[in-house]
């Protein structure tokens, strides 16, 4: 994409949500980003454990930057995610985007969560070019 704006740079500049969460992109290439976000306080529920939402959102940030990676404005139309392992106050949050498929204006992109070598979470988002 030489002379070309980058898209995942981009979107990200601004995106206050993942900014304000403290989400930040490690990595990101054609189809694939990881994203990494620590555990604060303020994410924690009434079990003492990560708030679901916290854990899906630094998800859903690679998931966004991977899709997002071809150029195109790409938006989520729809997203699953199964918690495989608590996760707590002061965890840092890896979370590996990549593209399984794409088909026309959709796409498939699995979301491995980790917290050092150990899932916390898998997630599969679905997207769909919104722009040519």
């Amino acid at each position: 994409m030489q002379g070309m704006t980058d898209p995942v740079a981009t979107m990200l500049a601004a995106d206050r949500a993942s900014r304000d969460l403290g989400i930040e992109l490690l990595e990101s290439g054609p189809g694939r980003a990881t994203a990494r976000m620590a555990v604060t306080a303020s994410m924690v529920n009434g079990h003492g454990l990560a708030h679901g939402a916290f854990v899906f959102a630094v998800a859903d940030t690679a998931f966004a930057c991977a899709c997002n990676s071809h150029g195109p404005v790409t938006v989520a139309s729809g997203a699953d995610i199964t918690f495989v392992a608590p996760v707590r106050e002061g965890d840092e949050l890896v979370a590996e985007a990549v593209e399984r498929t794409r088909f026309g204006r959709n796409g498939i992109y699995d979301v491995t969560v980790r917290r050092g070598a150990e899932v916390v979470a898998e997630f599969r988002g679905r997207s769909r070019t919104v722009q040519r």
